[in-house]
């Protein structure tokens, strides 16, 4: 059921199961995603033969045709939201509707059915661990409303799920670059240097940079920051997080070196950046 936020007094269309027994998928009106943390499941969905093994991740929406037929030894739990919980920002009833209202894209694709998407995402072994953290935060503060950020701070978190297991699908080739790719989506925030990324490719500097030029068009380490200016863009137009927060929990450790990178690839400070995006509008 959607939560009562007692902090704003506001409806939040958002619900985290912690023990998922999957008898009711989908559920109406909400998109919802499944983290099998243990044992195996078998069925169907949308006519096509799905089996998922834990670690694994189940992206439905209230529209997809679900029947699960075997389950062994499962563990799951979930987190649902209504699509209005992806917008950022809610206007008072006094404002006129603003069609231009930001909101939420990063992992969208997840739920788009076709021959590359299919429900199912791939989970690498590094994921793993991120992705457990990220889902217990979600469901310890959809029951603990900490305090009046909650909601962004979940926002946050759905952001970072989305978009890492977005990345993880971009491609399913087997490649030094995907390996590093890899590396970069599940470790941005905390310091990485070239060092560790010829490390994890098994290559040096320059055949590294070559193909990650050929492939992304841009240095293993220029497109580690343009990743990290990518979700820090997110967070400041999707959360209310402070600078210091979101330079933390992007890899850039200190607001000012956040602010330098903003300034020098976008041509405005952070603050600047936030304010664009939220023009004539409240966030949540």
């Amino acid at each position: 059921m959607p939560q009562w936020d007692r902090h704003k007094k506001r409806i939040v269309n958002i619900e985290f199961v912690a023990v998922e027994e999957l008898k009711l998928l989908p559920y109406p009106e909400r998109s919802t995603l499944v983290f099998i943390t243990s044992g195996s499941i078998k069925g169907m969905l949308n006519q096509r033969p799905i089996t998922i093994s834990a670690p694994g991740i189940l992206c439905l929406t209230e529209d997809d045709q679900m029947q699960v037929m075997e389950k062994n030894y499962v563990s799951a739990q979930s987190f649902s939201f209504h699509a209005e919980f992806l917008n950022t920002i809610r206007l008072t009833e006094t404002e006129a509707h603003f069609p231009a209202a930001p909101r939420i894209q990063t992992g969208l694709s997840l739920f788009e059915r076709g021959c590359t998407h299919h429900g199912v995402p791939r989970i690498s072994e590094k994921a793993y661990p991120l992705l457990f953290e990220w889902f217990f935060i979600m469901g310890t503060e959809v029951q603990a409303q900490s305090d009046d950020l909650w909601v962004c701070r979940i926002k946050k978190y759905l952001i970072q799920i989305m978009g890492l297991l977005e990345e993880l699908n971009q491609s399913r080739e087997h490649s030094p670059v995907e390996a590093v790719l890899d590396y970069i989506h599940t470790n941005y925030a905390r310091k990485i240097s070239l060092k560790d990324l010829t490390a994890c490719a098994h290559l040096n500097r320059m055949t590294l940079n070559k193909l990650f030029q050929e492939r992304c068009g841009k240095t293993a380490i220029g497109y580690l920051q343009s990743h990290r200016l990518k979700v820090a863009s997110e967070l400041l137009t999707h959360t209310d997080m402070s600078l210091s927060d979101i330079a933390q929990a992007t890899g850039f450790e200190y607001d000012t070196y956040l602010i330098k990178q903003f300034n020098a690839k976008k041509g405005m400070s952070p603050t600047m950046y936030r304010r664009s995006s939220r023009q004539f509008a409240v966030i949540q």
